[in-house]
Formats: structure tokens, C-alpha cells, sequence
């Protein structure tokens, strides 16, 4: 389970690389971020069950945090 948590921030560290290319230095840190959290999650050993919740957590706070975002940030028509 450690390597995929391996392979998850080597996405997000090429997903970052291509955001601070593409001038989008906010998002790119936060890929950045993300990167060093899966990084740090991989080499700690962590049992197959902790993992899986840490995951659960990942994916509530992430899927929360981008309800809020578009229901309450983004404006409709904006991008026409």
C-alpha cells in the first residue's frame, strides 16, 4: 500500500510541475503540498488498514473543500 501512495505523489508532483509552468504558482503549491503529504505517508509503514482510512480522510476533506469552491466561490457564467 506504501507504493501507492508513492505513485500518487509522483502524479501530483508532475501535475504540480506542469500547474507552475503554466503560471499557476497557487494551485502548484498546493500540488506541491499534496506531493510532500503522499511522500511522507509512504515512508512511515503504516499498517494496510491505516492507510485506507488516511485515504478516507484525504478524499472527505478534498471532496468537501471542493463542494464549498463551487457552490460558493465559483461564478456561474464566468467563463464565457
Amino acid at each position: 500500500m506504501d507504493r501507492m501512495y508513492k505513485v500518487c505523489g509522483f502524479w501530483t508532483g508532475i501535475f504540480a510541475v506542469m500547474f507552475f509552468l503554466g503560471d499557476m504558482y497557487t494551485t502548484s503549491l498546493i500540488f506541491f503540498a499534496q506531493t510532500g503529504f503522499f511522500l511522507l505517508l509512504s515512508y512511515l509503514k503504516l499498517s494496510e488498514r491505516m492507510y485506507l482510512y488516511v485515504f478516507a480522510g484525504y478524499l472527505t476533506v478534498f471532496f468537501v473543500g471542493f463542494t464549498y469552491w463551487t457552490t460558493f466561490m465559483m461564478v456561474p457564467g464566468a467563463g464565457h
